[in-house]
């Protein structure tokens, strides 16, 4: 069995449903503290993060990734325990196998491996775990960076664990993400009775054709990094539990998720155009989750990609699709941020699972990309 594959068994057999980290950082922490790391213990609120860091100075290379995990789901339905890290033909089952316990597994030991081999490495080598990346994303890395700004750190490249990967290891990276903007609209009508509408205004009537023009809207075109601006209706409220009254009000949840071609500013103005142009009586809300952001400046993508073929013999498609990961936070500091990691065709679904044969080319891949950097 090899050492990636026994690291990552050993990650999912811990039941670290967000922000419960359950033990896996204190293992991770204490292998690289053998390995001559100086490591750090971060808790903020519930959550646990993990700092550990090998030499000194520019460069700064972060491996960041997540200890946590999302619930499993009904346990009927899963061929083996989630928690019971599984082989069958092929493929490690378990929550949280894809996403992301192989990646951390590899990070890992690559990052012992290299400062093993390079002990006088330029620049600082650095790992950044955290806890609650599948949960809120407040105690987390968004607590981190802070932290670190106060120690007078400042992270120059993220390589990022996510899973990347579409049909094969390697063949797509993240160079950037889309943000995420939340929506929380009301509309106003008057309750009444339902045999009598004239004496009412039902507000799911009213907003009917301004739902529909919403819908069918095309708020931008996108840009050659980003795709069109999505937008998702997730939730709709309104009644009274009568069957006989027409609701006073209707509230409505939904989602956009926009690249650099869009800001909150532009597309809320949109919504509002639409809204009062049907003459409804509204307040709405709306709240930026994450701003979108991209990596322009070549040496972290120019040295994963070079990795990727070397390694894997890929020639990867670099792209900012999926949903959002930590790299929102780290960002924002200046620093290059691109996510590769394992195929995500199981994360989050039962069964969950990922390739053993990929586990150890992720290794070496990642080795290579801290030594372009580093050496």
């Amino acid at each position: 069995m090899s050492a990636v594959l026994d690291l990552t068994r050993e990650l999912v057999a811990r039941p670290s449903v967000t922000p419960d980290d359950a033990g896996c950082q204190a293992l991770l922490g204490e292998r690289l503290a053998a390995a001559g790391f100086n490591v750090t213990p971060l808790r903020f609120g519930d959550t646990d993060n993990l700092w550990a860091t090998h030499g000194s100075g520019a460069p700064l290379l972060a491996l960041v990734g997540h200890t946590d995990v999302v619930p499993p789901g009904p346990l009927t339905e899963w061929t083996s325990p989630p928690y019971e890290p599984t082989i069958r033909d092929g493929q490690l089952y378990g929550r949280g196998s894809a996403d992301m316990k192989a990646s951390i597994a590899a990070l890992t030991l690559a990052a012992i491996d290299f400062v093993r081999t390079h002990p006088d490495h330029r620049g600082t080598l650095a790992i950044l775990y955290t806890s609650d990346e599948e949960g809120s994303a407040a105690n987390g890395i968004r607590k981190v960076m802070p932290w670190l700004a106060e120690q007078g750190l400042k992270i120059d490249h993220a390589l990022i664990g996510e899973p990347s990967s579409g049909q094969r290891l390697g063949d797509r990276i993240r160079i950037g993400r889309r943000g995420s903007m939340h929506c929380h609209l009301k509309i106003r009508g008057v309750q009444g009775h339902v045999a009598y509408p004239q004496l009412a205004r039902n507000p799911v009537h009213e907003f009917a054709p301004a739902l529909a023009e919403l819908v069918a809207l095309r708020f931008d075109e996108g840009n050659a990094h980003f795709p069109p601006t999505t937008m998702q209706i997730y939730e709709m409220r309104c009644g009274t539990g009568a069957n006989n009254v027409i609701p006073g009000e209707l509230d409505l949840s939904f989602n956009f998720r926009f690249g650099t071609a869009s800001s909150e500013q532009s597309l809320r103005g949109q919504v509002e155009d639409i809204l009062r142009r049907h003459g409804l009586d509204f307040d709405l809300r709306t709240r930026v989750a994450s701003a979108p952001f991209l990596t322009t400046t070549p040496q972290l993508i120019d040295a994963v990609v070079a990795s990727v073929r070397a390694v894997l013999g890929v020639e990867t498609v670099q792209d900012t699709g999926g949903g959002t990961s930590d790299g929102r936070f780290i960002a924002p500091t200046g620093a290059e941020v691109v996510e590769l990691g394992p195929v995500n065709a199981s994360i989050h679904k039962v069964d969950e699972c990922v390739a053993i044969a990929d586990l150890e080319p992720l290794e070496a891949t990642y080795r290579q990309v801290i030594e372009k950097l580093l050496v």
